[in-house]
């Protein structure tokens, strides 16, 4: 992983496993096989790698994988079809991880709709109406109903929707099909069909690699990665200070324990979800435990206003912050917005694209509260502006931040402590096993530089005979559906996917008599 990237458990476990033995071992990639495109069975047999075959993999392991896995076992495909190769012990260990160090602990909301339920595709009975029965209130079911009109938009706990998941895994018997290791790479098979490589757990297996042989391989592997914003690593790589700029997405908790003990000054960029849940917890601990930290908050791009007019419709934005219910709007799951895409090409969809997307963050009224009290007491302070320069303050206790404004005069920002809350994607190209598809496989980028998918998620210019590459999540940004990194996206995707498998004789089409009695089925519980 390069220096500019953000850890995660799943890069970590990742760079664990495929790190170089420390004895030559049997049963690896050689030269022919990484140069050459397409494989042979023999290929794999020279190199003394051993064969496994099955139907159906799955790479990942994340949320994606299990969503997929549970429309397949719903559309009567038989674990022993099916192989999900992961390094994590469970589907949602990841986005726990980044969801609790960007403060959403079990205990608050997500950004997500009530009938966006991973653990149940019917999306009945809602997060709303579970939460309303076991805390005996009503209140989940006229937000539900008043939204967004007379109340902001409901969103369920974290808590919620990781327990669901865990009773999902049980009853699919997900972990019947689960195969721990590292993917290293998905190449083409001569005859049809494709070999992912595993890298199995150190000394769990004779041999350093195994090859899955299958007609179909599906990809979720999640982000490519987690970037610094460039001028804060090179301030890093530049000053060797990793204590003074802090990602959001790292463990950064020793921060808000140290703005406790000793006032300090925080510098927060970005105006995305992830600013305001830090925002909120800064602000939290101000009003709620007696810290006395200062604010800062700088804005590459600063609203005041609607903007963004998509036909009738605009998106507001006040005090710097563009408002939106959810990461797409919720047409892009089912409505005009979908339909419009799926006619759209190249630059015309990366227009739209352009015009629905950007940072923002739903609407809350606690936040804004929070925010108008801080700016009148003066410890919350907003700046719009292009940064310049960042290095060591003077005395060494903190950083300076130079910034370039609109109206072209220059402002230092100097605090403690810098927390980048921008959420920067890297390049696909990060994750080697996307820039071995685009090396080797014929894969080819969409209009916003992602993997480009057709409308059933098939990775184009990569079949192989009768095989078949899919692949869904945040690597399909920019594709005909805008909602892909969502729960609701997952499920869309998992979908299409499930009618095109079933579309070439792999699983049942999930009917209305299908739907409604394994609805029933999930309603008690029952193992498939």
């Amino acid at each position: 992983m390069s220096n500019d990237m953000i850890s995660t458990p799943a890069s970590v476990l990742g760079e664990a496993m495929e790190a170089a033995p420390a004895a030559p071992t049997p049963g690896d990639l050689n030269d022919e096989l990484i140069r050459t495109d397409v494989w042979t069975d023999e290929m794999l047999v020279r190199a003394g790698i051993p064969i496994v075959d099955v139907a159906f993999v799955s790479c990942g392991g994340g949320m994606g994988s299990f969503v997929l896995s549970d429309y397949l076992r719903i559309a009567g495909v038989d674990t022993s079809q099916i192989r999900i190769l992961s390094n994590l012990d469970h589907p949602w260990q990841t986005y726990e991880y980044l969801t609790k160090v960007s403060q959403i602990p079990r205990t608050e909301r997500l950004r997500s709709d009530s009938q966006g339920m991973p653990d149940c595709l019917w999306g009945f009975p809602s997060y709303a109406l579970r939460e309303a029965r076991k805390e005996k209130k009503l209140f989940p079911i006229w937000n539900v109903l008043t939204e967004p009109i007379l109340a902001d938009y409901w969103t369920p706990r974290a808590g919620t929707v990781f327990a669901g998941l865990e009773k999902e895994v049980a009853r699919t018997r997900y972990n019947e099909m689960l195969v721990m290791g590292q993917v290293r790479m998905v190449r083409r098979r001569n005859g049809g069909g494709y070999f992912t490589i595993l890298t199995p757990p150190p000394g769990s297996t004779p041999t350093r690699r195994i090859a899955y042989r299958s007609q179909y391989v599906h990809l979720a592997i999640g982000y490519p990665g987690l970037k610094f914003l460039p001028d804060l690593q090179e301030y890093r790589t530049k000053y060797n200070d990793l204590a003074h700029t802090v990602n959001a997405y790292e463990p950064h908790e020793h921060i808000y324990e140290g703005l406790l003990n000793k006032p300090g000054t925080v510098l927060v960029r970005g105006g995305g979800i992830v600013a305001s849940r830090v925002l909120q917890r800064l602000m939290d601990d101000r009003e709620r435990k007696g810290a006395q930290t200062q604010i800062l908050h700088l804005f590459r791009t600063y609203y005041s206003g609607r903007h963004n007019k998509w036909g009738f419709a605009k998106r507001r934005g006040a005090y710097g912050f563009a408002f939106q219910g959810f990461n797409a709007p919720k047409s892009a799951w089912g409505g005009q917005h979908i339909q419009q895409m799926l006619k759209l090409e190249g630059k015309a969809r990366k227009d739209l694209y352009d015009l629905t997307g950007g940072a923002h963050t739903p609407y809350r009224k606690y936040w804004l509260d929070q925010m108008k009290r801080g700016r009148d007491q003066g410890w919350y302070h907003t700046y719009q502006g292009e940064v310049v320069d960042v290095k060591p303050s003077a005395n060494g206790d903190g950083v300076v931040t130079t910034i370039r404004q609109n109206n072209g005069s220059t402002a230092t920002l100097e605090a403690n402590i810098i927390l980048d809350c921008t959420g920067l994607e890297a390049d696909i190209r990060e994750h080697r096993i996307y820039a071995d598809l685009l090396d080797h496989s014929g894969a080819g980028r969409n209009p916003l530089g992602r993997l480009d998918v057709d409308p059933s998620f098939e990775a184009r210019g990569t079949r192989s005979g009768n095989g078949r590459l899919y692949a869904s999540g945040s690597a399909t940004y920019g594709g005909y559906f805008a909602g892909v990194d969502t729960f609701l996206g997952l499920q869309l995707s998992a979908q299409r996917i499930t009618d095109d498998l079933a579309a070439q004789g792999f699983g049942t089409r999930i009917g209305v008599g299908r739907s409604v009695s394994n609805w029933w089925k999930w309603m008690r519980h029952k193992q498939i």
